[in-house]
């Protein structure tokens, strides 16, 4: 019987046990593992890249606003990501799918709706959320594919200068050279198709628009 294995991204404990259980109580063909940031995931993965589904929530620690998403699907291309959130935003929701995500779920679900939905995933297809209209378009697609396009150290080089760091800091924070990340940055313009980081940190801020607030919100609810 071939297994399948999924990997619950979560910083909330009971919340993984939770899901855990759900997905594989009684169900020996699945495999659950559960990390409760991206560096265990990344661990995970590289030490074994079979993977059939990860479930990710949007806010956790050392994650803004849509980098996981970002980083994970410029990392792990062949990986399928579910969103997991407490957020029920049509924009976030939409934004996630443009960003590469495979399906969406809101936390407040039942059981038997998670297992549809993961179900659907692992069959190849996409699970969208009833009512969520995918193909409104609020003049970001276009965006959200050029930031689709960075790679894994680009993503974390954007996210730097949205932070307000400079090169010398980067290079410090991702042990790297100065040379490498102003490399890094034309790279970035480039695929962004603006001229200047100034213009690169806009650009990345408007996926954020009111949703970032939202995700935050949501987090910290969760956390209560």
């Amino acid at each position: 019987m071939t297994r399948r294995r999924i990997i619950i991204v979560d910083d909330h404990p009971l919340f993984r046990a939770a899901l855990r259980q759900t997905l594989a109580g009684g169900d020996p063909s699945i495999a659950v593992e559960e990390a409760g940031d991206l560096s265990a995931l990344s661990a995970a993965l590289e030490a074994d890249r079979e993977c059939d589904l990860v479930l990710l929530d949007l806010n956790m620690p050392g994650v803004r606003g849509f980098s996981g998403l970002l980083l994970l699907r410029a990392q792990y291309q062949d990986v399928p990501v579910m969103i997991i959130s407490a957020v029920e935003d049509p924009v976030v929701i939409r934004r996630s799918f443009e960003l590469g995500a495979a399906g969406y779920l809101h936390k407040s679900v039942s059981p038997p709706e998670i297992r549809r939905a993961i179900e659907t995933v692992l069959t190849g297809e996409v699970f969208v959320p009833e009512g969520i209209d995918l193909q409104s378009d609020d003049g970001h697609a276009a965006l959200m594919q050029r930031l689709a396009s960075l790679t894994p150290q680009q993503v974390r080089v954007l996210m730097m200068l949205s932070d307000g760091l400079m090169n010398k800091q980067i290079a410090y924070e991702l042990s790297i050279s100065e040379a490498t990340v102003k490399a890094h940055v034309s790279a970035i313009l480039q695929k962004l198709d603006v001229d200047s980081r100034t213009q690169a940190v806009i650009a990345a801020s408007r996926i954020e628009e009111g949703q970032f607030g939202e995700l935050l919100s949501a987090g910290a609810s969760a956390a209560r």
